[in-house]
């Protein structure tokens, strides 16, 4: 993954929302993999996706739990699951950005971790680069992205230069080419958190992208 994203045709087969498996599962989100238990905890909490029978069973199934493995070694598991789906009620505007943010179980005043914050009840991190490079997150797509519904944008070989301020950032969003992710349905794109990336509102909500 030396441009920081990878993607993987044909993951999950069958359309999700036509039947198969899936077919109750919520139709968005995100799984993120952990390299192992001794890096960082489960995350519990009402609000997490990975609380759905059909989540969960996804995110630990062979296929999606192969691709994390391979790129992370055989520890990983999955700790984390976020639903998003753009709409005509939500339909936003991402700029560019890393994600260092992690749910803990604990607070613990740590070099290196903070600023803390509490969301719906749980502890939030900003987690130093260390740890945010043993961290992978897999975007699984129940719609097709494309170029006229926002989807995901990234700044190639931006997650090799650690944790950035929101002025360098700024300054690489300027100077380097951005990629537009097109996903095709049942696709999963593999992303480091530290590879700086954006999405645009869609300008074509009926078509816009549901993803896991």
């Amino acid at each position: 993954m030396t441009c920081g994203s990878v993607f993987v045709d044909g993951v999950l087969g069958t359309p999700l929302r036509d039947g198969g498996h899936f077919e109750d599962m919520p139709e968005t989100g995100e799984i993120t993999f952990a390299k192992s238990r001794r890096n960082f905890r489960f995350f519990f909490g009402v609000p997490h996706a990975l609380q759905h029978a059909s989540v969960a069973a996804m995110a630990r199934g062979s296929r999606l739990l192969g691709i994390a493995q391979e790129i992370l070694g055989s520890k990983a598991f999955p700790f984390r699951a976020t639903l998003f789906d753009k709409s005509p009620k939500a339909n936003w505007l991402v700029v560019w950005h890393q994600d260092t943010a992690l749910p803990l179980r604990d607070r613990r005043e740590l070099p290196g971790w903070g600023p803390w914050s509490v969301k719906e009840g749980v502890n939030y991190a900003h987690a130093p680069a260390s740890a945010l490079c043993r961290v992978l997150a897999l975007r699984v797509h129940l719609d097709h992205s494309t170029a006229r519904n926002g989807p995901l944008r990234v700044l190639p070989g931006t997650h090799k230069l650690g944790v950035l301020s929101d002025e360098v950032i700024h300054q690489l969003a300027a100077q380097v080419s951005a990629v537009d992710c097109l996903v095709p349905r049942g696709g999963v794109l593999a992303m480091r958190p530290l590879l700086i990336h954006s999405s645009s509102k869609s300008p074509a909500i009926p078509l816009c992208p549901h993803g896991f």
